[in-house]
């Protein structure tokens, strides 16, 4: 092995070649520290040697990954006995729970995007599941135990081109999904603001919307994108915008998008980035065209940086175990298990900025969040008689040792912030951060050249399927979502005889299609 090279970690993945053959084979593979960045390195016996950056910065991966943390799964692990034969091979049991599911109504869409590999046109066939089969589905998820679930994304395709979307928003809501959001383009957002009212009073918390730039050349639906953020405004339905970060295509706009995002912040939740991850069909995918597109975590958070001129740096980003000690002291003090955000570290992580006059305010720059923390989670810790009043006491002594005043935003209580969302479980206080603030995060989703079994078996966004529970990278990742819809799908050509419709008439009529 090269001097330069250290071994960080022995892991296990999966051979691309052999997936592209039909086959999920595990093999061996190595994260290493080689020329000053992060790789995941694997080699097959049959088809040789894989490599694939893994994380840009040894410091940010090393900074990261001291927050890994076991979570303990669901007790009813049979409802994950769905997974169809490829999972099994590769580990016997999830280790987390649903934190986020993910249904998939239909995998039509009104737009064609470069990168997307799951619309009816280009798979050749419409997986639309009933209302019933919906059901079922979402049943499944919060019959988990010992924590059912409560958040649901409802995703495709475009979930808009179904005539029934807002009946299935009211389904989910009926069944006691407490955080419903739509993930979709924008299209009909923008020509309807009705439609968005409506979305609104049958229960969607959150529009999830794709919005790739601030240029038509990286966002040819930029203007249609703006629209319904106007739409939404109006129907006061909050929006998280998703870029895709591409290399070549849209990293010099990704400040622009964050500078929207603050001017909008009275509606823009957060903007939530997703880099390009290969998935689909790993045939068509050349190693140049990965190599020259790929976008880890460090090449993300420094073109934020250097394109707002040191605003938000990666030291401002924790990764989402990072919170997981809040988790623990609501069980303690509630004496009853709750939800677990325990992915592994490269999984995502986030920052929250406040907008003060025209600046953005990491909240890393305020409050030490380690040490914070830390703190929260000595509480919960915490066991005996008047455990609840000597966590209180605690807390409130010593919350603001953790807190400079003299940058804090000046019309943002955080003591009382805290202490009402921490011991009274008043989350409607929260509600206050969220709205001055602004959530900046990253999700990076594997696929076959970097896939980490460690990181897949420890996810907790599922897809909810007929076949049962799925974590998202295996879904896509792995192509098991794939094989789920087709299994359950039908030809475009019985599809259109079956409903009278014609699949291209989905297509927005109104500009460019990429």
């Amino acid at each position: 092995m090269d001097p330069m090279t250290e071994t960080l970690e022995e892991v296990e993945s999966i051979c691309p070649d052999c997936l592209k053959e039909g086959k999920v084979a595990k093999i061996d593979a190595q994260i290493l520290e080689e020329n000053g960045k992060i790789w995941i390195k694997k080699e097959c016996q049959e088809h040789g040697e894989f490599k694939s950056i893994y994380f840009g910065d040894p410091v940010l991966y090393g900074r990261w990954m001291k927050y890994k943390v076991q979570g303990d799964g669901v007790e009813n692990a049979e409802i994950e006995g769905g997974w169809l034969e490829d999972l099994p091979k590769l580990y016997p049991k999830h280790n987390s729970q649903t934190v986020l599911s993910n249904l998939m109504v239909t995998n039509r869409c009104n737009l064609r995007c470069s990168y997307c590999f799951m619309n009816a046109g280009a798979a050749g066939y419409v997986y639309e599941p009933s209302l019933e089969e919906l059901e079922k589905m979402m049943r499944q998820v919060r019959e988990e135990r010992p924590v059912p679930n409560k958040a649901i994304q409802i995703t495709g395709g475009e979930p808009t081109v179904r005539d029934d979307l807002i009946e299935i928003v009211e389904l989910a809501e009926e069944m006691g999904f407490t955080h419903i959001q739509v993930n979709t383009n924008g299209i009909k957002l923008a020509e309807d603001a009705d439609y968005c009212r409506k979305l609104r009073e049958a229960g969607v918390n959150t529009i999830y919307m794709s919005f790739d730039g601030m240029s038509k050349d990286a966002n040819p639906w930029i203007e249609q994108n703006k629209k319904a953020v106007e739409n939404l405004r109006e129907a006061e339905l909050g929006v998280v915008l998703v870029p895709v970060p591409i290399k070549g295509s849209n990293l010099h706009e990704l400040g622009d998008i964050i500078r929207y995002a603050a001017d909008n912040v009275d509606i823009v939740r957060g903007v939530n980035f997703q880099p390009i991850a290969f998935c689909g069909r790993p045939e068509n995918v050349p190693e140049e065209n990965r190599t020259k597109r790929r976008v880890d975590y460090a090449l993300l958070m420094e073109a934020l940086e250097e394109d707002l001129g040191g605003q938000i740096k990666k030291e401002d980003f924790y990764p989402v175990p990072f919170v997981h000690p809040i988790s623990k002291l609501m069980e303690n003090l509630k004496g009853e298990k709750q939800v677990e955000f325990t992915p592994n570290p490269g999984c995502g992580g986030a920052t929250y900025a406040f907008v003060q006059e025209g600046e953005l305010v990491p909240i890393t720059r305020f409050i030490d969040v380690e040490g914070l923390m830390d703190l929260i989670r000595k509480q919960s810790e915490k066991s005996g008689m008047f455990k609840k009043a000597r966590i209180a006491t605690s807390l409130a002594k010593n919350i603001m040792d953790y807190v400079d005043l003299d940058k804090a935003p000046e019309d943002l209580d955080i003591k009382d912030l805290i202490v009402n969302a921490l011991l009274r479980g008043d989350y409607g206080s929260l509600g206050k951060f969220h709205l001055k603030s602004l959530f900046i995060g990253s999700m990076w989703f594997q696929d076959p050249w970097n896939l980490n079994l460690e990181r897949l078996k420890n996810c907790v966004i599922h897809y909810t399927t007929p076949d049962g529970i799925v974590p998202f990278c295996a879904y896509n990742g792995l192509g098991i979502g794939g094989k789920i819809r087709e299994r359950y799908s039908m030809p475009i050509e019985e599809w259109e005889e079956k409903t009278g419709k014609k699949l291209k008439e989905d297509l927005w009529k109104g500009g460019p299609i990429s």
